[in-house]
């Protein structure tokens, strides 16, 4: 039989464990902790010889106290440092919560991306939020939204259903960037019944016109069953690998397909899939089990 001091005890160490486990979760992981996590691959297809060094950066989600110019100036410099060959930027930079003391207005985001450097440049998609969140493309049905403005103001290319060819020691490849898939909610405001996408997968492929091997830019990891073999590799974000992850688990998962494509590589019938965890919130200012991370690949 447990004694009342030892009832005591139980009660308060419970209570102590789960502030500790609550500072972590709302403090240490979303604000503090960043991890690198490195992928090295030769998909099917790849150019013999190419080496290509990609560090990815999803989902930054700018807001205060979470996500501020300060903490997304510190994930830049800790990106240059990894001296990749190019940076990709794989969408959300504005708020998902309502839980904030404060916004980071575009043109701030965008000067701190601004920072980061490779020989191959910096290239970006655009997310849901950005899209969500700017009530005048929202009412138009169209872009650029301000996140389109504010990059593009800084000297960041946008892929909007676009595919660039760049190469690397005379090596050509592809980048290919789609819009997004969730751009347009429904919403009786605007009179919309349906989430409408703008991602446009074959006329993105189409514009590729020889055998150089492409990678794939698209927010949201859903279109994966859709991308043809053509494509040696996508890169995703918009999960944050669920965000709170417990012995696997998650509460909530973004995707329509569940857990299939929520986090990390994913092989299917020889077609690659790399998702990032990101490195911000939405829905609710937490991450447990799931930490901000960089994202590095190196390819061949």
């Amino acid at each position: 039989m447990i004694t009342r001091r030892g009832f005591v005890k139980l009660v308060g160490g419970g209570f102590a464990g789960a502030v500790m486990m609550g500072g972590y979760a709302f403090g240490y992981e979303p604000m503090v902790r960043l991890d690198v996590t490195r992928y090295a691959l030769t998909p099917p297809g790849w150019t013999p010889g190419l080496k290509l060094k990609i560090v990815a950066l999803a989902d930054f989600h700018a807001c205060k106290p979470w996500m501020t110019a300060d903490r997304i100036a510190e994930i830049c410099a800790r990106a240059n440092e990894l001296q990749g060959d190019i940076i990709v930027l794989l969408g959300d930079y504005t708020s998902g919560i309502n839980f904030v003391t404060g916004y980071v207005e575009p043109n701030i985001w965008a000067k701190e991306l601004a920072a980061l450097k490779a020989p191959l440049g910096v290239h970006a998609i655009i997310g849901n939020h950005d899209w969500w969140n700017d009530p005048a493309a929202q009412k138009s049905g169209v872009g650029p939204t301000f996140s389109h403005r504010a990059l593009a103001e800084v000297g960041i290319p946008v892929y909007s259903n676009r595919s660039v060819r760049l190469e690397k020691d005379g090596k050509g490849f592809w980048l290919a960037g789609l819009e997004d898939q969730l751009a347009l909610r429904s919403s009786r405001r605007w009179n919309r019944q349906y989430t409408i996408g703008l991602a446009d997968l074959k006329d993105t492929m189409a514009q590729v016109d020889d055998d150089a091997p492409v990678i794939l830019l698209a927010h949201e990891p859903d279109i994966f069953p859709e991308v043809p073999s053509r494509v040696s590799l996508t890169l995703s974000g918009h999960t944050h690998g669920g965000q709170v992850r417990i012995l696997g688990w998650s509460p909530y998962l973004p995707s329509r397909y569940g857990d299939r494509y929520i986090y990390g590589h994913i092989v299917e019938e020889s077609r690659h899939l790399i998702v990032s965890g990101g490195l911000g919130c939405s829905v609710a200012p937490i991450r447990f089990g799931s930490p901000p991370e960089i994202v590095v690949i190196d390819l061949g």
